[in-house]
């Protein structure tokens, strides 16, 4: 097959992208901005013979930016008239700027991204624990990728491999974090699109609700005893406040106020970023006042004198020591809401107490029990009593 070629120089402010080509195999543009060479970009392969429309390769744009080479294909083109589609519409996102070719737009390294949005999480969210541990994921599966070589279809692999060691609900938060990064990279102008958007979550399976019953709890207590004892003041706290697990850890003794006529803890630092007032327990209360009150923080490691990092070794331990079995630290503001619901508390208050956005969070720890349910049916039983003896 004989092939013809032709070579053009393009001036950026010229009109001449409109110029068509019968026979073509490579194109070399150049796009000069104030007479210096910025851009070459190559299109190989973009080739047909010259007696019809037949295709005889593969076709695709292979093109360098500031001497990084990326690659487009253009598998859809059938014909001669689809590859010169494919030619316009790359020629019109290049004058748009959609490929970043006139913005001065720098190399970064996902690595770099990921600290930037760590500096973002320690000022902005309560949960920048779990980033930290999430973004470490990334990297160990990534690597220290270009931000803008991240597709969808890398973050797909990723969900993959996640999906080997992980449950779908981790893989979703998770997600959802990467998914913020990379929106600040949107917004600072490092990338054009999230990677993430294109992305679909993971199908969450229904588990058995769990929450912590009155026998349980007498074993966690009993448990709670020499090396140990330095956790029933937390769990108490938990139990009789709903509070999530971060801020109790993070709880300093500015915000419990003791000696009120009624007292109460503000939560300052919340996952919804609203301030919570929460009532005090007369037990709470007992439990705190035998506290150490001269630290900054109310809860800290007998062994470093410093606050927790995590409860989540201890309480595993604790509950293994008691001979409870699926429980963790989360289950007790579970139990907190589950017995305030049960209790006949209106839902909106339940939900200012734990500290929800939407009560239809709420909602999900007003799962009715089992003792609960069983009044429900006799109710019934009774009323279709009274209608036979009617």
């Amino acid at each position: 097959m004989n092939m013809t070629a032709k070579s053009k120089n393009y001036n950026y402010n010229n009109n001449n992208f409109n110029d068509t080509y019968n026979k073509i195999s490579k194109i070399n543009l150049w796009i000069q901005n104030d007479g210096k060479d910025e851009y070459e970009i190559k299109i190989v392969n973009y080739c047909y013979s010259a007696n019809s429309t037949e295709i005889e390769d593969k076709w695709y744009f292979s093109f360098m930016i500031r001497g990084k080479r990326y690659h487009k294909g253009v598998p859809e083109a059938t014909c001669k008239k689809d590859v010169e589609k494919a030619e316009i519409i790359f020629k019109a996102c290049l004058l748009q700027g959609k490929y970043s070719l006139v913005e001065d737009r720098k190399y970064m390294p996902l690595f770099k991204l990921i600290d930037e949005y760590l500096k973002y999480s320690k000022i902005n969210k309560i949960s920048c624990e779990n980033d930290v541990i999430y973004t470490n994921h990334l990297k160990n599966i990534i690597g220290n990728k270009d931000i803008n070589e991240i597709t969808p279809q890398i973050i797909e692999r990723y969900k993959r491999i996640r999906k080997e060691v992980v449950q779908n609900s981790t893989i979703n938060r998770e997600l959802n974090s990467i998914s913020k990064m990379f929106s600040i990279a949107v917004e600072n102008k490092w990338i054009d699109e999230n990677p993430c958007f294109k992305v679909k979550k993971l199908r969450e399976e229904n588990r058995k609700i769990r929450f912590l019953t009155v026998e349980e709890e007498i074993k966690l207590f009993k448990a709670c005893i020499e090396d140990k004892a330095y956790l029933k003041p937390i769990i108490i706290c938990a139990l009789h406040t709903g509070m999530r697990k971060s801020e109790i850890i993070k709880l300093k003794w500015s915000c419990v106020n003791l000696y009120d006529e009624k007292p109460y803890i503000d939560i300052l630092k919340t996952k919804s970023g609203k301030v919570r007032k929460i009532p005090m327990s007369s037990i709470l209360k007992e439990e705190l006042e035998k506290l150490n009150q001269d630290t900054e923080y109310v809860f800290i490691n007998p062994e470093t004198q410093k606050t927790y990092y995590d409860l989540k070794k201890p309480f595993k331990r604790l509950c293994d020591k008691a001979g409870v079995t699926n429980l963790t630290f989360n289950h007790l503001r579970h139990t907190a809401g589950t017995r305030m619901v049960a209790a006949g508390i209106d839902l909106v208050v339940v939900q200012d107490i734990l500290g929800h956005s939407d009560i239809k969070t709420t909602m999900r720890y007003s799962h009715p029990v089992p003792e609960r349910k069983l009044e429900a049916i006799r109710a019934l039983e009774t009323y279709n009593n009274k209608l036979i003896e009617e």
